[in-house]
């Protein structure tokens, strides 16, 4: 019953509303959906499991890179760009969250009101929630609502902390990473790994002096990185011993299991654009169904498959979590955490523990 004597509805009955008018249309339907995705309710897990065999159509773009890098005004770029070809695009724009209130601070939004009132546009701003990776928590899974209502591109913006955020590459098909002329940001995301997930690197900003000399900077970065890691394969797949060794007769080195596991380095394409313009923007959108046009071959397959592990990992952890808090367990496990805090148990015991208790 609900507060006032009314029976609450059923989760998944008021999921079946939500998801048959959002998927014909009717965006305060989906608007209300995404609100009970980010909040994590009952009514949004029955909602995706209803929709989730709608979805895998649309093309997922993850857009990321330092904060001034210019990536609200590229996206709202590439919507123009999209909607000018007769494209939908679906925006999830993940912003810092409100001190106050919890909330996103919709920095993104008002950059693209100009798109309010285009049906074929939908934007929605998410707040970050503390967590870590440049995406909300629940991005992946708005992405999917998005896709299953019929968007052709779905573009994912993280929240713009620089370094941290790789993550948006389990959540994409395409993932774009921006860089600004002369602000030492490429030597910074070779660092980070950003170019490492980079599928397309776009410096911005392009009317600004010094972008050319950035992207051929990128450009031999990147092909650096792939000769590095082709000799590595090499190396390794022709057990070739080390230098020095091999006249002294000397066995070769064994396969390594990390070596063999190791990914291929991607050799992303390096754009120039000017988004305040519309400078090199039809290029980028051109590259983009390049890349989702190769998204059938090993790389598109793999990232697929990073894409369902982040959820699935993520979905075990959250219910491993509540369970173990839970009425069953919720005293043992405050308990072994205590124990952890004071350093009478280890953490890898502890999660044994924890772990047998679900089982058992």
């Amino acid at each position: 019953m609900g507060a006032s004597g009314v029976p609450a509805p059923d989760p998944a009955e008021r999921a079946r509303e939500l998801t048959d008018a959002a998927t014909t249309g009717d965006r305060r339907a989906l608007a209300r959906l995404l609100t009970a995705v980010e909040n994590r309710s009952a009514v949004a897990e029955a909602a995706l499991r209803q929709l989730y065999p709608k979805a895998g159509k649309a093309h997922l773009v993850g857009i990321t890179g330092a904060p001034g890098a210019g990536k609200s005004t590229l996206v709202a770029a590439l919507i123009a760009e999209a909607r000018g070809a007769g494209r939908s695009v679906g925006v999830i724009a993940v912003d810092p969250s409100s001190p106050i209130t919890g909330g996103a601070l919709l920095g993104d939004r008002v950059r693209m009101q100009a798109y309010a009132s285009d049906r074929d546009v939908f934007i929605r701003s998410m707040a970050s929630r503390g967590h870590a990776g440049g995406l909300a928590s629940t991005s992946a899974a708005a992405a999917s609502v998005l896709d299953a209502c019929g968007f052709d591109l779905v573009l994912l913006e993280t929240v713009g902390t620089g370094q941290s955020e790789v993550e948006v590459a389990a959540a994409a098909d395409t993932t774009v990473v921006l860089e600004a002329p002369e602000m030492g940001d490429e030597v910074q995301a070779i660092k980070a790994g950003l170019l490492e997930v980079a599928d397309i690197v776009v410096v911005n900003k392009g009317d600004r002096p010094g972008a050319q000399r950035t992207a051929s900077q990128l450009r031999a970065m990147l092909v650096a990185v792939a000769r590095v890691g082709a000799a590595d394969r090499a190396h390794h797949g022709a057990h070739l011993p080390p230098v020095g060794e091999a006249a002294a007769g000397s066995a070769p080195d064994p396969p390594t299991a990390d070596a063999a596991a190791r990914p291929r380095p991607k050799q992303p394409e390096v754009l120039v654009t000017t988004a305040t313009t519309g400078e090199g923007i039809p290029e980028l959108l051109a590259s983009l169904d390049r890349h989702r046009a190769g998204g059938a071959n090993e790389a598109g397959r793999g990232a697929r498959m990073a894409r369902a592990e982040a959820q699935v990992w993520a979905i075990l952890a959250d219910r491993m979590r509540s369970d173990l808090n839970g009425a069953a367990h919720g005293q043992e496990t405050a308990a072994t955490l205590r124990a952890v805090a004071e350093y009478e148990l280890d953490p890898f015991a502890a999660v044994d523990r924890l772990l047998a208790r679900l089982r058992g």
